[in-house]
């Protein structure tokens, strides 16, 4: 991961993993060891002792589960964000969780991964909120908007364009959410250099998506892809009412 030089070299990113079941966090910091600009600094079994060592030992980011006992991850970022301001959390979930996100987001969250993400996801993830952005990933933009929409909201949380986390309701032919994704910014005139560095993926990775896309589509061409992302509601036209 991109790190911001100092006077003795590149800055290492200290990280505390809390999640209750023992496999899941000890895979975690495994994971994260081999990463390079990550030091895993201690790793806790509950919100409570997740409390204890941010003051001990000060992490730069929490990786926080939701579903534990004693103190929930909701609670334990809660008091977290507001005791120790400077440490990041990113909220470490699965699709059963769904309910907690909303609630995760309101206690100062500001990222989420799933449990089945890879180094590259966590990694991402984690330079994203030490930079100051949110980090959400593909799968949890998809749930945090269809749970919007459920809800009678008209977009995503803190303002993001559509086109970030893709169309309301089901995706249609099959589309996966990073697809739909790509497909938004092939809609918004982006090339495949701008998307790769957009999303912070591989050139290739974007080439491979817009193919299974144009394949599953039945597009031939990016004007084809476009139309087809307008008529399906994964992208608006240039000047439309958002909410017509």
């Amino acid at each position: 991961m991109s790190e911001g030089h100092g006077a003795t070299g590149p800055r290492v990113v200290r990280v505390l993993v809390v999640d209750d079941q023992i496999m899941v966090r000890e895979g975690i910091v495994l994971l994260l060891g081999l990463l390079p600009g990550i030091e895993v600094v201690g790793s806790a079994g509950d919100g409570e002792e997740a409390l204890r060592l941010v003051a001990e030992v000060s992490p730069d980011v929490v990786l926080m589960d939701l579903r534990m006992p004693r103190c929930d991850g909701v609670e334990a970022t809660r008091r977290i964000r507001a005791e120790h301001p400077a440490t990041q959390v990113v909220v470490v979930t699965t699709y059963a969780d769904d309910e907690w996100l909303f609630p995760a987001l309101k206690a100062g969250a500001r990222g989420y991964v799933t449990k089945d993400a890879d180094a590259e996801e966590i990694a991402r993830a984690v330079e994203d909120v030490m930079s100051g952005q949110a980090a959400l990933s593909p799968q949890v933009q998809r749930r945090l908007l269809e749970r919007l929409v459920q809800e009678g909201a008209t977009g995503p949380p803190g303002g993001a364009p559509a086109a970030a986390v893709g169309a309301p309701g089901p995706l249609p032919d099959g589309l996966t959410p990073r697809e739909a994704e790509v497909l938004a910014l092939v809609a918004e005139g982006l090339s495949n250099a701008e998307i790769a560095r957009r999303l912070r993926i591989g050139p290739a990775t974007v080439k491979t998506h817009i193919n299974n896309l144009f394949t599953k589509a039945r597009v031939r061409d990016r004007a084809q892809a476009v139309r087809y992302a307008y008529r399906s509601g994964i992208a608006r036209p240039p000047g439309s009412d958002p909410a017509s």
